[in-house]
C-alpha cells in the first residue's frame, strides 16, 4: 500500500489538521475546456478527426455501456482526449463507420483505465489501439489497494471526481449535460494519471512487466462463449436434482433469447432468484406459475407461455439427456481436493503457495498479478517429471508461457516452482 506522501511529513505540525481536524477534501476535478459538443453528425466527427491529428502524444480513451439496462455491450458514448487537442465525445450510434476516427486514433498510444473493459465494444466498431498503457493495471503492479478510476485519480492526483452517474442508462437519447460532463471527466486526468504512474513503474524497476502486460492485453484473443452460461444463474446451489438443473438451464435460455431480441439487460425480465424457483417447483400451469415470487412483475407475465413451455419441455426430458450436477472442466479439481487424490501434488501446492505470497508481499505486487492461480495449479496438478534437474526448470519456463503467463511473470516464479516440484517428489520417496 502507498503511504504518506514522501515530499512532505508524516504527522501534523502547528499549519496542519491534527487528529482532532477533519482532513481538507481533495478539490473536484473540474473540465478545463468546458464541455465538448457530442460529436453525432458527420461534420462534427470530421471536426474530432481534424483535432486530433492536430494534437500529440498518447490519446486518453473511454466508452461508457449500458450495464443493466441492455442486453448487448455496445458503446453508447466514446470520450477522447489528447494534448492540443482538448477533450471530445462521440456518439458511436450516429455513425456506420468509424474508419477516420479509427485511423487517427491509431497513431498513438492509448491511455485506458480497466483497458479489458472497454476494449471489446470499441473493436466492434472497428476501433483497435496498436499500443496501449491501462492506467488500473498498472495501479495493481504498483501495489495500490484500490484501483478504481476514482480513487486512483484523487490518491496520485489529489483531485476528487465524481460518481454520480456512473449507473446511468447511456442508450438514453439525448443524454443529459450532468451526465455528459461526468463522461468527459473520465478521460480529463487519464493524460496526468499515465504520466504519473509511468514514472512511478520506472522508479521501482516495474516498467518492463507493464511494457510486457499491455502488450499482452493487445494480443490478446478475447475469450469465446462461456462454456454452459446458464451454470452462473445467482441461486444455482439452491436447485434439488438434476431435472430441476435442466428447468433452470430451459428457463435461463428462454430468458436470454427474449432478452437479446429486447436488447435488454435479462435480470429485467424476470430475475435469477424467479428462475431457481420456478426450475424446484415445475409449475404446469398459469395460476401456480405466476404465484411464485418473482413471476409477478410485468416482464413475467407477458411471456407465461415462453415459460410454461420451457419447464413442459424440462418435464419431458430423458433422464439421460439430464444436465450433470457439476459443469465439465478440463483443468485440475479443486484444491480442496487435492490432499485425498494426490497428497504428492497438494503438497507442491501448498509450498508454491506460500512461497508466491510471500514474493509477492516483498514485491508490493496482488498474488494474481505475479502469476495467475489457474496457472500454478495447472503446472502442480501435473507437474513435469523432476529427474532430469536440468531440465526441469526448462520445461517450467515452458509450460508457463504456453499457459500465457509472461516472460517478467517466468523470470520471478520458475524457480520457486521447480523447487516445490522437487521438494514434493522428495517428500513422497
Amino acid at each position: 500500500m502507498h503511504g504518506p506522501d514522501p515530499s512532505g511529513p508524516d504527522q501534523a505540525g502547528p499549519d496542519q489538521a491534527g487528529p482532532e481536524q477533519a482532513a481538507p477534501e481533495a478539490p473536484l476535478l473540474e473540465l478545463r475546456d468546458g464541455l465538448p459538443v457530442v460529436a453525432d453528425t458527420p461534420a462534427t466527427l470530421a471536426e474530432v478527426v481534424a483535432s486530433l491529428r492536430q494534437g500529440h502524444g498518447p490519446i486518453a480513451v473511454d466508452a461508457e455501456r449500458a450495464s443493466g439496462y441492455r442486453y448487448s455491450a455496445r458503446a453508447y458514448l466514446i470520450q477522447l482526449r489528447r494534448d492540443g487537442s482538448g477533450s471530445a465525445l462521440v456518439d458511436p450510434i450516429a455513425f456506420d463507420d468509424l474508419s477516420q476516427l479509427g485511423e487517427v486514433l491509431a497513431e498513438d498510444e492509448w491511455i485506458l483505465h480497466a483497458a479489458t473493459q472497454d476494449l471489446p465494444c470499441l473493436a466492434e466498431l472497428g476501433l483497435r489501439p496498436t499500443a496501449l498503457f491501462d492506467t488500473e493495471l498498472a495501479g495493481r503492479l504498483l501495489g495500490y489497494p484500490r484501483v478504481g478510476l476514482a480513487t486512483l485519480v484523487e490518491t496520485v492526483t489529489g483531485h476528487r471526481m465524481r460518481k454520480e452517474h456512473s449507473a446511468v442508462d447511456w442508450s438514453t437519447r439525448p443524454l443529459p449535460r450532468p451526465w455528459l460532463e461526468y463522461a468527459a471527466l473520465d478521460v480529463e486526468a487519464l493524460i496526468e494519471l499515465r504520466e504519473r504512474l509511468s514514472r512511478e513503474l520506472q522508479e521501482a524497476g516495474k516498467d518492463e512487466w507493464a511494457r510486457q502486460e499491455f502488450a499482452h492485453l493487445l494480443s490478446t484473443t478475447p475469450a469465446g462463449p462461456r462454456q454452459d452460461p446458464w451454470r452462473r444463474t445467482s441461486g444455482l446451489h439452491r436447485t434439488r436434482g438434476r431435472r430441476a438443473l435442466a428447468a433452470v438451464r430451459a428457463l435461463w435460455e428462454t430468458r436470454d433469447a427474449i432478452a437479446s431480441q429486447r436488447d435488454v439487460t435479462p435480470g429485467r425480465i424476470i430475475p435469477d432468484s424467479a428462475i431457481v424457483e420456478a426450475a424446484n417447483a415445475l409449475p404446469r400451469d398459469r395460476a401456480s406459475l405466476v404465484g411464485l415470487r418473482g413471476f409477478r412483475g410485468r416482464g413475467a407475465e407477458r411471456y407465461v407461455k415462453e415459460w410454461l413451455a420451457a419447464l413442459r419441455e424440462t418435464r419431458a426430458l430423458a433422464e439421460q439427456d439430464l444436465p450433470p450436477l457439476t459443469a465439465k472442466y478440463d483443468g485440475p479439481p479443486p484444491p480442496r481436493a487435492w490432499a485425498e487424490r494426490d497428497p504428492v501434488a497438494a503438497a507442491r501446492l501448498s509450498k508454491a503457495r506460500a512461497d508466491l505470497t510471500a514474493l509477492a508481499e516483498d514485491l508490493n505486487l496482488p498474488l494474481e498479478n505475479l502469476l495467475t492461480p489457474d496457472h500454478v495449479r495447472r503446472l502442480l496438478w501435473e507437474a513435469p517429471e523432476p529427474d532430469d534437474e536440468d531440465a526441469l526448470p526448462a520445461r517450467v519456463s515452458e509450460r508457463l508461457r504456453a499457459f500465457g503467463a509472461r516472460d517478467w511473470q517466468i523470470d520471478l516464479t520458475a524457480t520457486l516452482l521447480v523447487d516445490a516440484i522437487r521438494e514434493g517428489a522428495a517428500a513422497a520417496e
